[in-house]
């Protein structure tokens, strides 16, 4: 094999989910040169997978503290809302907002204990009360009895969102085979990617690799030698139901566990119908069940919290997928997103948003790392790179379960 060519780039982001786009984005406008790389579909696994909640942290309150997490993303909705205007420090006006809210609701044996924590002074400004003749029709029913809360947030299309972050990005995102692709490591400690592209061996060397895969961040810090930071998986198994009861729906409804009971996310399908994407306690609880038992629960939590819901005729299916997170103590939730060194390689950054919600706040963590270690700003130059395919767009859980 010839000799390696070599090519220069300021940043690789590695992982094109909408942490990874969007941190690509922002290193773009500042003037980095950046290459993103995925190895399956922009959006694929974690971030395809979410139900597409941009809160400001209310659900995180539940266990009657205002915690970091909370304080973390309370300005997140306003910072995506304006962003989905064109106005904020990326443009996401071709994205597709399918709520400009979303709601909590309580079954009629938690309604106290949910307005007398919504009452509190952490709430206020960003919950409304929602008196029964104001709700929507969903609640409108009699059997109903309940307490319902609007929460100033919104729900987003997550594919729309990711088309929305490639756009910008078509000279810069490649699909990469890490079947002809591999680490190397000098005696530096300094890690570069050695590519085989047309019998050829080209080596990428970067100011800075950042780590944005989610799951697969823990394989590639392995293959590094890195022993630090590590990873820890939060599994989650949530049931789809795809029905024509025509009301959509989102938001949680509170039970008695600091997590939401259930959660519900509508998203609409190419026949007229939609999905109901189930999360909260369901899901978590549901990773010890089986496909079966797991639709077999749903069912029941939904005929319980909302016995006037005809779903008859409905089509069901579940989805297994594991949230990424650096490791905690005791296995704890991660308080925000989190940019960290690693202990071998000093151009290797291993980052998780952790939440969708805390992409930008990712970024920042980023952009504040490679300020402080003087990553150099140069022009764009990807030589052989170029021939590298473009990653498509992942389609959605549901259309993979219902379209086969």
């Amino acid at each position: 094999m010839a000799q390696a060519e070599t090519i220069n780039v300021d940043v690789t982001v590695i992982g094109g989910g909408i942490a990874g786009l969007w941190l690509a984005n922002i290193l773009k406008l500042k003037g980095y040169s950046c290459l993103l790389l995925e190895s399956e579909a922009l959006g694929s696994a974690q971030t395809v997978a979410s139900q597409g909640m941009i809160h400001g942290g209310i659900k995180y309150t539940l266990g009657g503290a205002l915690s970091g997490a909370s304080e973390a993303i309370a300005d997140m909705p306003e910072l995506w809302r304006q962003c989905m205007a064109g106005t904020g420090p990326l443009d996401l006006s071709g994205a597709r907002l399918l709520s400009d809210h979303f709601y909590l609701f309580s079954s009629a044996s938690t309604t106290s204990r949910m307005t007398t924590f919504l009452a509190s002074k952490m709430t206020r400004g960003r919950v409304e009360h929602v008196a029964h003749r104001d709700a929507p029709a969903f609640f409108q029913h009699p059997e109903f009895s309940g307490s319902l809360y609007r929460l100033v947030d919104l729900v987003l299309d997550v594919p729309s969102v990711t088309e929305a972050l490639a756009a910008p990005l078509a000279e810069q995102c490649k699909h990469v085979d890490w079947d002809k692709t591999r680490w190397q490591v000098d005696d530096s400690g300094r890690a570069s990617l050695l590519f085989e592209i047309d019998g050829r061996e080209l080596q990428l060397s970067s100011g800075q690799f950042v780590l944005t895969a989610g799951a697969g961040n823990e394989q590639m810090l392995e293959a590094l030698g890195c022993e630090s930071p590590k990873t820890q998986r939060r599994p989650l198994h949530q049931a789809m139901v795809k029905h024509h009861y025509p009301y959509r729906f989102y938001g949680h409804c509170l039970g008695a566990e600091k997590t939401p009971r259930l959660t519900i996310s509508s998203h609409p399908c190419a026949d007229d119908s939609q999905v109901w994407y189930l999360g909260g306690s369901l899901a978590e609880h549901g990773v010890q069940q089986s496909e079966e038992e797991l639709i077999a629960a749903a069912k029941r939590e939904l005929t319980d919290l909302l016995p006037w819901v005809d779903l008859s005729g409905a089509e069901w299916a579940t989805l297994r997928i594991d949230r990424a997170e650096p490791r905690q103590l005791n296995f704890a939730r991660p308080d925000k997103a989190a940019a960290m060194a690693t202990d071998r390689c000093p151009n290797v950054i291993a980052a998780w948003p952790t939440k969708l919600t805390l992409a930008p706040n990712l970024a920042d963590e980023v952009i504040g790392m490679l300020e402080k270690s003087n990553t150099q700003k140069t022009p764009l130059q990807l030589g052989a790179l170029e021939r590298l395919a473009a990653p498509g767009i992942a389609p959605t859980p549901w259309e993979l379960a219902f379209n086969g």
